[in-house]
């Protein structure tokens, strides 16, 4: 078995890093689409299984129109860039659950959940496009499978092992190497990595046509939301609020060049 995990290793060294589009930051990447998809479609129908849609018709639609709009851009631009092949693998699925927590998270594979909780600080439709680009960033910068990677190293191949296993086992893994726990989906993402999302997210909101200004507004009333109390779970490993609101200023003209060279391609 040890021999079995060296050879693994090293064979996925071979092709293990790829580089973030848009951004062209270089990632740790020894798990494939084909590996994560599965999984990822798996456990979103078990999330849903076990939570309830929310009821209100008119957040539900608002949502998925923010989300078609936003998936379309992304599509766009992968086909435009090279990735016809990577952007046929998305199921493109947005919904509503019930819920009072303060959160949104995108598996790979374009499953998008928001948290009813979240709708009041997003206010509009530019602050639902915020929370989705940001979301939908994680799952095209393949974070997930980058925070699995670096699982793989931790555990010298034990995870890479385990993903062609079948039942709790590979669900179990799944959880362990994203952080989820009870939070399923919720990616424990590096600070790094979240500030990547923003960046792409800024990025992505402008081609598909909302106003990238109210994004900064957007993130100053999650702020004011979890002043005195214990941060949502939405914001948990994300950078402090006045890093984030000062980095997302600096970084709308640079969003707002890149978008108008993608905007023709939408």
């Amino acid at each position: 078995m040890k021999r079995f995990k060296i050879i693994f290793l090293l064979t996925f060294f071979m092709v293990g890093c790829s580089t973030v589009p848009i951004t062209g930051r270089k990632q740790l990447n020894l798990v494939s689409d084909a590996q994560m998809l599965p999984l990822a479609f798996s456990e979103y129908k078990t999330f849903l299984k076990e939570h309830k849609l929310s009821d209100n018709k008119e957040e539900t639609q608002k949502l998925r129109a923010v989300g078609s709009r936003i998936s379309k851009a992304i599509d766009a631009y992968m086909r435009a860039n090279n990735m016809a092949n990577r952007a046929d693998t998305y199921e493109w699925e947005f919904n509503l659950v019930e819920d009072k927590e303060v959160n949104a998270w995108a598996m790979p594979g374009g499953k998008v959940v928001f948290y009813t909780g979240i709708m009041p600080i997003a206010r509009d439709d530019d602050g639902i496009a915020t929370v989705m680009g940001h979301e939908i960033a994680h799952a095209f910068a393949r974070h997930g499978a980058e925070r699995m990677s670096t699982g793989i190293l931790q555990q010298a191949g034990g995870i890479a092992v385990a993903l062609g296993t079948e039942g709790s086992n590979r669900s179990n893994i799944w959880n362990a190497a994203y952080g989820v726990g009870s939070q399923l989906g919720m990616l424990k993402f590096s600070r790094n990595q979240e500030s990547e999302a923003d960046k792409l997210g800024l990025v992505f909101m402008i081609i598909a046509g909302y106003n990238p200004d109210k994004a900064v507004e957007f993130w100053q009333r999650m702020s004011e939301s979890s002043k005195g109390n214990k941060p949502p779970e939405f914001m948990s490993t994300h950078p402090a609020d006045a890093t984030r609101i000062a980095d997302l200023k600096a970084w709308l003209p640079q969003a707002k060049l890149l978008a108008a060279k993608y905007t023709g391609s939408n």
